[in-house]
């Protein structure tokens, strides 16, 4: 069981309310906006749904991945964006893909303690408008540029610079300690985890499916708020959705990073989202005082990193969710909802195998760790990254306002939400349904 010090009734952390932009592929509808300003839409959002008074809000926390270096507090510009007032603090957390979970966390461990009633937590991610930099040997002598203080010391620094150090330093996935992109790394976890590119391209193909039947059926209406685009055009819907997608058109695609032996395509990964979310988190006492609804409590969260970044990289669901369980004495069969992100569909299946497989499981969670994969009938049943996008830092929102919804529909107990990230990180959040306890 629990070895966590129990919470009091009215501070334990609920979730108000929870709501996203649509995810549209990089270049697209969003590329005029600015982070911050894509970012003040949900903040703006999650207000007006609730009636809540913007000074009522105590911290605004968000997640942000690539950040630009005019708003490396993106937080702040987009709460004062959103029309918060300037006397409401605001930060930015960067975790990876894993930022949002870490943003929501701290504001409810906040709560917890008694700090706040209200926040609004979340994250935004803008890839349309990478901070692209200069050359390191272009900054660095950029920088003494300022310091110079004659015509031949400026000569002599100019004079160390050479043809490639004008090409520009594009941001990638690869990560510095391996050298492996995060494709790469997938696919290294593919290969230890026994991942056919049958079963990948059937994954995704089940991801695209479930995405557009859930869009057609109205499923995303509550939780996905409207943009207006620099353009005039109104944004309604995930973009990045194919409903016409089959295993057979998915198998002439060619493998993105090992042409030899690689099963990564473009049809079985993400790809590069713009979009953002935003979470209301209040105590249940403060929630009940205003009468706000409690969607859900954030009963619990793990975060971890992996101990091979070489061949496990992308495993942090599966290295979190067990020891989760595992602290709340719960079991897979426990829990209802999983909405699990899904970077790659290999990356996925790897970690499936990864739960289930008790040597790994109990090598990374303990001896006592609850083993199983996820049931694919609990297991993001309508769609997930490969379909609706990944903008790094507002993944995991999406996630717990799918996740919730899934609970608050069928009247169950326990929803968990987990995320894989670069880096070697992973998180996962146990939610409850108040209504069911």
């Amino acid at each position: 069981m629990s070895n966590l010090t129990p919470i009091p009734e009215d501070r334990l952390p609920v979730v108000v309310d929870a709501v996203r932009t649509p995810f549209i592929n990089s270049g697209g509808a969003y590329a005029e906006l600015r982070n911050h300003e894509l970012g003040a839409v949900p903040l703006r959002a999650v207000l007006a749904r609730t009636g809540l008074a913007a000074g009522d809000v105590g911290m605004v926390t968000l997640g942000c991945v690539v950040q630009d270096v005019e708003t490396t507090n993106v937080a702040r510009e987009a709460m004062l964006t959103a029309g918060y007032p300037a006397l409401t603090p605001a930060s930015t957390i960067s975790m990876a893909g894993i930022s949002p979970e870490a943003s929501i966390a701290n504001l409810c461990d906040m709560i917890a303690l008694g700090r706040l009633e209200f926040a609004v937590g979340g994250g935004t991610e803008n890839f349309s408008d990478l901070p692209i930099r200069m050359s390191r040997n272009v900054r660095k002598r950029a920088v003494k540029l300022g310091t110079a203080r004659s015509t031949g010391e400026r000569l002599r620094i100019l004079a160390g610079l050479r043809p490639w150090d004008l090409i520009p330093d594009v941001p990638s996935s690869r990560d510095l300690t391996t050298g492996l992109t995060m494709g790469a790394a997938c696919e290294a976890m593919a290969a230890r985890f026994g991942v056919t590119r049958e079963a990948a391209d059937a994954y995704a193909e089940r991801s695209h499916h479930r995405a557009a039947a859930a869009w057609d059926a109205g499923w995303f209406d509550e939780e996905v708020v409207p943009v207006e685009a620099p353009d005039g055009r109104m944004v309604t819907r995930d973009d990045g959705i194919r409903p016409d997608t089959s295993v057979d058109r998915l198998a002439r695609l060619k493998p993105a990073f090992d042409p030899d032996r690689g099963i990564i395509t473009a049809g079985n990964a993400s790809g590069l989202t713009d979009g953002a979310t935003a979470l209301l988190l209040a105590s249940a006492g403060a929630a009940d005082r205003r009468g706000l609804t409690a969607r859900a409590i954030v009963r619990d969260y793990e975060f971890t990193g992996v101990a091979d970044m070489s061949s496990e990289m992308l495993m942090g669901p599966a290295v979190a969710i067990p020891r989760l369980l595992q602290r709340q004495g719960l079991t897979p069969a426990d829990i209802a909802a999983f909405e699990v992100h899904e970077a790659f569909a290999a990356q996925i299946l790897a970690n499936q195998a990864g739960l289930a497989d008790a040597d790994y499981a109990q090598t990374v969670a303990g001896p006592a760790a609850p083993i199983g994969g996820i049931p694919l009938d609990k297991l993001n049943i309508h769609g997930g990254s490969l379909a609706l996008g990944n903008p790094f830092a507002a993944t995991g929102g999406r996630l717990i306002a799918t996740a919730i919804r899934r609970i608050r529909e069928t009247g169950e107990r326990y929803a968990v939400i987990a995320t894989c990230a670069g880096g070697g990180l992973g998180a996962a959040m146990l939610l409850e349904n108040p209504a069911a306890r």
